[in-house]
């Protein structure tokens, strides 16, 4: 071995460390690691040996670090993408797997200018629906997230228009950009404009300036008092819907607090002659709900006439919590008279009476669509109730009907007694809260004997007596189990002519 070599090598320490002992002191010398004894010891030897090369070494401060745990160049491109998604988004030239790994990291506030073009994967619309609504019903958007997140958000834009001072720019930009996503609107609440309110101030000031001058012109100041408050105009947006199918809405204020004022809960003529325009327009529309809105004959005579009569898709119409009496229902009797395809019609909590019963009876007769008819809570009485039994003499669609609440006695439940073993279409009857007594309750309980076709009859309240009561019920519970029984074998019928056999050859 050569001089130069034995240079080259450092120096080996043979000299044996003694143990520390408890009696000797702890020093810093003692509590050094491997790696600092290793690093004086380099130093010791380059300072002997001036003239040779230092040996250079990489001292990590991370004692975990490794080469294995360095970043993917694959995420450092994607993470890369995700930072300038807002400027320059790249989406559709990526692999799904890289897809669903970018959208992971995409954050939700990205523009939604960028995002509703490209995205449709449900994963990342899911995360947008949960960060800005906690609980989400999604079964009823088809189970589409992305549909959610767009009906919820122009539900709440709309919800909180002011008309004349909120602008619609943003409104308009969600429309433009999931409008092919909307099918459902639910409006919870429409709000009037701001100045209603300063303009009954006013008026009232006027109206208890001067008594003599009010008390000559009484009308022009009642005018006066009561200026006219309309709301969202849904003419531009109805437009944009392509797809829209259902429009629920409610002219009224919800939470308004100490600021109520009945004006806030006003279905306005114009409001009406709006509606009716967007209703003929939107040929897509199957359900249409007008509910607590304070809409009375006149209006809905002007809704049926200018927008609901012969519309080719409404199914169903619920104009229940409102203020229809007797002429606004023989224009709504003129929907079921072959003026429309309605399947469900709901009146429930308005002033109908006898003469509006026997409207309707005479438009059920005529209507081969109509599957549910609700009259809850009115007051059609006998004279009212009697027609409609009659009506299911002749009307053979008609499978659940609702007469709760409508002050009815003997002679409408003679004569239901007396239908029910011709009438094979109904499926559910609710007679709860009438005065039917016990002796109806006798003739309900014969005329059920040979009717296996309805399924539930509610007669709560109804005084028919408790032994009535638990035979009829006994009589739908044996029905049901029959109807059980049958669609079970509808099904396997069906499931057997399905079946090809050509695993067997």
């Amino acid at each position: 071995m050569t001089e130069e070599t034995t240079n080259l090598a450092p120096p080996v320490d043979n000299t044996v460390v003694p143990s520390t002992t408890e009696t000797q002191p702890v020093t810093d010398e003692n509590l050094r690691s491997p790696t600092e004894d290793a690093i004086q010891t380099e130093i010791k030897y380059s300072m002997l040996n001036p003239e040779l090369k230092p040996v250079r070494r990489i001292i990590a401060d991370d004692l975990e670090w490794s080469l294995r745990i360095v970043p993917a160049l694959t995420d450092l491109a994607l993470n890369s993408l995700v930072k300038s998604f807002d400027t320059n988004p790249k989406y559709n030239e990526l692999l799904d797997k890289h897809r669903n790994q970018l959208l992971k990291s995409l954050p939700t506030h990205v523009p939604l200018k960028v995002t509703a073009p490209l995205v449709e994967d449900e994963n990342y619309w899911q995360k947008c629906c949960k960060e800005k609504w906690p609980i989400c019903d999604i079964k009823q958007y088809d189970n589409s997230w992305k549909r959610f997140y767009f009906e919820k958000h122009i539900e709440e834009i709309i919800e909180n228009f002011v008309p004349s001072q909120t602008d619609t720019k943003q409104l308009f930009e969600y429309v433009n950009l999931g409008a092919q996503y909307v099918k459902r609107l639910d409006i919870k609440q429409l709000l009037p404009p701001v100045e209603m309110q300063d303009k009954i101030l006013q008026n009232e000031d006027e109206f208890f300036d001067d008594d003599e001058d009010n008390d000559l012109n009484d009308g022009r100041d009642a005018e006066l008092k009561k200026p006219l408050c309309d709301h969202f105009d849904f003419t531009e947006l109805i437009k944009r819907l392509p797809n829209l199918e259902e429009l629920h809405l409610v002219y009224g204020v919800k939470g308004c607090g100490m600021n109520f004022d009945w004006n806030m809960f006003e279905f306005t003529k114009k409001d009406c002659q709006i509606l009716a325009k967007c209703v003929q327009q939107c040929k897509t529309l199957r359900v249409l709900h007008l509910h607590r809105s304070k809409v009375d004959d006149l209006k809905i005579r002007m809704l049926i006439r200018d927008g609901l009569l012969d519309h080719p898709t409404l199914e169903e119409l619920n104009l229940e919590h409102n203020q229809i009496s007797d002429r606004g229902c023989r224009a709504i009797a003129k929907l079921l008279n072959g003026h429309s395809k309605l399947f469900r019609l709901n009146l429930c909590n308005n002033l109908i009476g006898p003469q509006g019963a026997q409207a309707i009876a005479y438009g059920v007769t005529k209507s081969t669509t109509i599957e549910y008819l609700n009259l809850r809570l009115n007051r059609i009485g006998d004279e009212g109730g009697q027609a409609i039994c009659l009506a299911l003499l002749i009307n053979q669609s008609l499978c659940e009907l609702n007469l709760s609440s409508n002050n009815l006695s003997e002679p409408t439940g003679n004569k239901l007694a007396e239908i029910l073993n011709r009438n094979k279409s109904l499926l559910k009857i609710d007679m709860s809260a009438n005065r039917l007594g016990g002796d109806i309750g006798k003739s309900l309980q014969e005329g059920l004997q040979d009717n296996s076709t309805l399924l539930y009859f509610d007669l709560r309240m109804t005084e028919c007596g408790q032994e009535s009561e638990y035979i009829i019920n006994q009589k739908l519970k044996a029905n049901r189990e029959q109807d059980r029984l049958i669609r079970i074998q509808e099904k396997n019928s069906h499931d057997t002519k399905g079946r090809t056999y050509s695993h067997l050859f």
